[in-house]
């Protein structure tokens, strides 16, 4: 069974329309969105949720779709996280425990105490990264199989980012367990998904396992007119310098002659969407 299964997602509003949007995350396996600020992220996202209406398309989330019985098995971290400004840390505890049947007490207190968040003091005077780290301790609380998180790293130092990959990493061990995840800070992706999806302008342009894009997209460095020679498939985005042309390109479109070099998904997400513009 799957995690996820997007088909032919169709939204549109004012200005903007996520466009025939269809990827899959495999159980077990943590995928990274990917893409521009309202490039169609929290779109998608939402739209998983059941917490925006899309004009066309499906969506199954755990082989079924969304349904309220599904919150136990998912947890969630938006980008804002809403809770009660005059709760502390122990009432939101005790609230969740009748939000969910598979709460543990245990396992919030553990995280609590690892993220080193203060009980008493009000949710409202949590700074940013505060308030998204008690999201996720809240998140890995309650047996989820599936976590999806819209920039659940964001407003963290790297230390507390680096300890809370470690922690995504662990809860994907279990071949049950999967994760949607999106971020700006590409390189926190980089280090954690099995797959990336890139959306941009509501387009989805790839969706592919992370190692197989690291492998197919390389750099070459070449003249403009050599770069504009090549099968226009190939060239996946370029940035024209002084003395040469920069390109990164699809490596299985262009000939053996040019010598390449590696590519990070920063520089592959960076490159296309220039390219894109």
């Amino acid at each position: 069974m799957n995690a996820i299964e997007i088909k032919d997602l169709t939204k549109e509003y004012d200005g903007f329309k996520l466009d025939n949007i269809s990827l899959v995350l495999p159980s077990g396996c943590i995928m990274g969105l990917i893409g521009e600020n309202g490039a169609g992220k929290s779109t998608t996202i939402n739209s998983i949720l059941g917490l925006k209406k899309y004009k066309k398309g499906s969506i199954k989330v755990l082989g079924q779709d969304m349904n309220a019985k599904l919150k136990n098995d998912i947890g969630v971290v938006l980008d804002e996280v809403g809770l009660p400004e005059a709760l502390n840390v122990k009432n939101i505890g005790t609230i969740m425990r009748n939000v969910y049947s598979n709460w543990s007490d245990d396992d919030f207190n553990r995280y609590i105490n690892k993220f080193s968040l203060p009980e008493n003091k009000k949710f409202g005077d949590f700074s940013k990264g505060m308030k998204m780290k008690l999201a996720i301790a809240i998140a890995l609380s309650h047996n989820a199989k599936l976590l999806i998180l819209d920039e659940p790293t964001s407003g963290l130092d790297p230390l507390v980012r680096d300890e809370i990959i470690d922690i995504l990493i662990e809860f994907t061990r279990d071949e049950d367990h999967s994760i949607l995840i999106s971020s700006h800070i590409v390189s926190d992706l980089e280090k954690l998904c099995d797959y990336i999806a890139f959306i941009h302008k509501g387009k989805l342009m790839l969706c592919e396992e992370k190692d197989v894009l690291l492998e197919r997209y390389r750099f070459i460095s070449a003249t403009e007119e050599q770069i504009n020679e090549l099968d226009h498939d190939a060239v996946k985005g370029k940035k024209v310098g002084k003395f040469s042309t920069e390109a990164i390109v699809d490596q299985e479109l262009i000939p053996e002659s040019f010598r390449t070099s590696p590519v990070t998904i920063e520089d592959l997400f960076v490159f296309m969407a220039k390219e894109e513009n």
